[in-house]
C-alpha cells in the first residue's frame, strides 16, 4: 500500500513537504486521503459474495481484518459487517 514516505519518495520532496502541499491542494492530509481510498475500496470489496474480511484486508494493505475492521469503524462510524449488511 501506499504510505506519505513512499508518496513523497515518487514525487522527490520531503515527507513535509508533501503533507503541506497536499493538504492545501486537497483539503486534507495525505494520510487521511490514503486511509479513506484504501476504506472505500474495502467498502465496495465488501459487497462481493463470498469475499472474506481478512482477503479484504490483505488486498487493501492491511495487516490484520482486526485493523481493517478498526480502521473501517473508526473513520466510517460503523463495522464492515454492519457496511455488508446495510447495502445487502
Amino acid at each position: 500500500p501506499w504510505t506519505v514516505a513512499t508518496l513523497a519518495a515518487r514525487v522527490g520532496c520531503s515527507r513535509a513537504t508533501l503533507g503541506r502541499r497536499f493538504t492545501e491542494l486537497v483539503g486534507e492530509p495525505p494520510m487521511a486521503f490514503l486511509t479513506e481510498r484504501r476504506l472505500a475500496l474495502a467498502a465496495d470489496l465488501l459487497l462481493e459474495p463470498g469475499t472474506t474480511l481478512a482477503a479484504v484486508a490483505q488486498r487493501v494493505g492491511y495487516a490484520t481484518p482486526f485493523a481493517l475492521s478498526a480502521a473501517f469503524k473508526r473513520v466510517r462510524g460503523h463495522s464492515p459487517r454492519d457496511h455488508q449488511r446495510r447495502t445487502a
